[in-house]
């Protein structure tokens, strides 16, 4: 269980895209094209910022996108309110939706997920309404095929995986934990399921996270203007914090991995705090944490 034993890390913060983002989400590293993508997904869009051009881009969706992956045949694999669907070309907005695994629960809507490093991608969805547990965590599978691997969730939030494959985190947000699962990776199946972090007393909770390649699981603890760093036992050893309330999600991203890149939202803020917070909604990237990621795998299908 965590502690409140922690300590600020001294980083340097650049405001690389200044997006305004009502719910920015699903940040990932393109290692190939050395780009970051993420998602607005209340305004419904893709977005993708190139570091060594400045350029960033903006695709409009059709519908709610919670997270996308990268396929190793090229395009996307996105999470969407209508199901997971590929995505060939955005320019084309080429959408092939493969599967919905919730066809019968139209105030959900899928939201965090990424790929395992067999390749499977594992996505949970959402109540829209943060209230009600009648969301679920789902696998997709290269085939197409979609299992169900846990339930009675509110709103999915925190996948990552242990460096050694044996460990799965997820949190549900709304319950106010951050569960570990036992993660049989050859099955790809999860058992032994115990809380890893309580919220239930700290002002904040667990939104978007990675692990990095020492096992440190980083988190959103949106509401409370950081970014977690936790140790493999569950121990809080270090904060970065913010010029934003409301972080969202991050990852680890730049040539050698060591660009940690952070989401944020204007969506929670109350009254009188967007003239506070000019910054709320932009995309983040905090160099200096002494950590270096891992590369997100590609889906398999």
């Amino acid at each position: 269980m965590a502690t409140n034993t922690t300590t600020d890390l001294e980083v340097d913060i650049e405001v690389v895209v200044e997006a305004r983002d009502i719910l920015g989400e699903g940040v990932i590293w393109h290692p190939e094209e050395q780009a970051v993508y993420w998602c607005d997904n209340l305004k419904s869009n893709i977005q993708r910022h190139d570091p060594a051009s400045g350029e960033h881009r903006v695709w409009d969706m059709p519908e709610e996108v919670g997270c996308i992956v990268f396929r190793e045949r090229g395009g996307i694999c996105a999470a969407m309110k209508s199901g997971f669907a590929y995505i060939d070309d955005l320019d084309a907005l080429d959408i092939r939706y493969i599967v919905d695994p919730e066809p019968d629960l139209d105030g959900n809507r899928l939201n965090d997920g990424k790929c395992d490093r067999a390749g499977r991608f594992w996505c949970g969805s959402m109540d829209a309404g943060l209230a009600k547990p009648t969301a679920s965590l789902y696998r997709l599978d290269p085939d197409g095929t979609c299992s169900k691997h846990d339930t009675d969730i509110i709103c999915s939030n925190g996948i990552a995986w242990s460096p050694d494959n044996t460990v799965m985190y997820f949190s549900d947000t709304r319950s106010e934990a951050l569960y570990a699962y036992d993660f049989d990776f050859a099955a790809g199946t999860l058992s032994n399921r115990r809380i890893f972090v309580d919220t239930t007393d700290k002002p904040f909770r667990i939104d978007g996270a990675t692990v990095d390649a020492d096992g440190f699981y980083w988190c959103a603890e949106v509401h409370d203007w950081c970014i977690g760093k936790y140790a493999p036992d569950g121990t809080q050893v270090g904060r970065i914090r913010l010029p934003v309330r409301q972080p969202t999600m991050c990852t680890f991203g730049g040539k050698d991995l060591d660009v940690l890149y952070v989401t944020s939202a204007t969506r929670f803020l109350e009254p009188g705090e967007a003239e506070a917070q000019p910054l709320a909604g932009a995309l983040f990237a905090v160099h200096g944490t002494g950590a270096q990621g891992i590369a997100e795998p590609y889906f398999a299908g």
